[in-house]
């Protein structure tokens, strides 16, 4: 797997090389590994409209002329019911220490809810013990604008609206200000390219940490693990996903190269929540293979065999052991 490069770095030229690390925060479903996967141009972090959708930190790497970007995609910061919801909070808030750049990632409303506040605490506390920019992103704007006479200039004045709200609650949390904000729409492609300017613009110069072909540290396993869990998500409904893990038991290509044959078990809590998984005749479990199966051809560029099993695991989120076996290790 490779991104394109524009070009590489020039030996002779007088532009700084930007790089750094930069933690993208937010709230669940706001749309942190939408605009991930649109920022480095290859999807890798599985995306659905549910919560906890992203569990552990994704890491991806963008590189062009300008730099190297290491975004560090996080689980939506939530209150922890479960020692796996615990995991993800860590997952999460860790990023803050070793970051050069937080960029936040909001909904564009000003309404500041209990959770928000709490991020802003937690970005606080990280500004206060080191000097990291903090770039708001607001996500969705497309969302503000509609058919309607003068949507346009109605849309622009609630934007105001937003980012004063936001700029006047973390300056009465942290009494820090925005180092900039940026309005995006990751699904629409609006306003990226501004996004992309402003990182580079804040981050230090500095090293190429990686190869510039290499665009994550996930391996082909775990980016195919995420793609069936991303199905089954999609697929399932009320609280059945949330207890879903999925393992890769086997993953070899055919000798002449001409099929990649993988089988893989989705794990979930409950015997009833495993027939509803499986489906009338089997009918839900194929559907998931299926969509899962397209999915992981076009990120392998080949032809996919899967093979899909369905297992009962008790409490799993509870229990440390099965925790680190389906990949949630500390």
């Amino acid at each position: 797997m490779s991104q394109e490069i524009y070009s590489s770095q020039s030996k002779t030229s007088t532009k700084p090389f930007k790089s750094g690390f930069v933690s993208i925060l937010g709230r669940p479903n706001v749309g942190k590994s939408t605009l991930m996967n649109h920022l480095i141009g290859m999807k890798i972090a599985a995306v659905s409209k549910r919560a906890q959708t992203t569990r552990k930190r994704i890491q991806t790497v963008y590189t062009d002329d300008r730099g190297q970007i290491v975004f560090l995609d996080t689980p939506g910061i939530n209150r922890a019911e479960t020692k796996l919801g615990e995991y993800m909070l860590d997952a999460a808030t860790d990023t803050l220490k070793t970051c050069d750049l937080i960029m936040w990632i909001v909904e564009p409303t000003t309404f500041i809810g209990a959770g928000e506040r709490h991020i802003i605490e937690l970005i606080g506390k990280a500004v206060e013990k080191e000097d990291i920019p903090v770039l708001l992103v607001i996500n969705k704007t497309d969302t503000l604008f509609d058919e309607k006479e003068d949507a346009d200039e109605d849309a622009d004045s609630q934007l105001v609206k937003i980012m004063d709200t936001y700029k006047s609650t973390f300056g009465e949390i942290t009494g820090h200000v925005f180092t900039d904000i940026i309005t995006v729409s990751a699904t629409e492609g609006q306003g990226l390219d501004v996004l992309m300017d402003c990182i580079y613009r804040l981050l230090p110069e500095g090293p190429m940490y990686f190869d510039e072909d290499q665009i994550t540290d996930e391996t082909e396993r775990e980016i195919a693990a995420e793609f069936i869990r991303e199905k089954c998500l999609r697929n399932l409904d009320k609280e059945i996903p949330h207890g879903i893990a999925v393992v890769i038991d086997k993953m070899r290509t055919r000798p002449d190269g001409s099929i990649v044959d993988i089988e893989a078990t989705i794990i979930c809590e409950k015997e009833s929540h495993k027939g509803i998984i499986i489906g009338k005749n089997g009918s839900k479990l194929k559907r998931i293979g299926t969509e899962a199966r397209r999915s992981i051809e076009e990120m392998l560029e080949t032809k996919v065999n899967l093979k899909l099993w369905v297992k009962v695991r008790p409490d799993w989120r509870n229990k440390t052991s099965y925790m680190s076996e389906y990949g949630y290790k500390k």
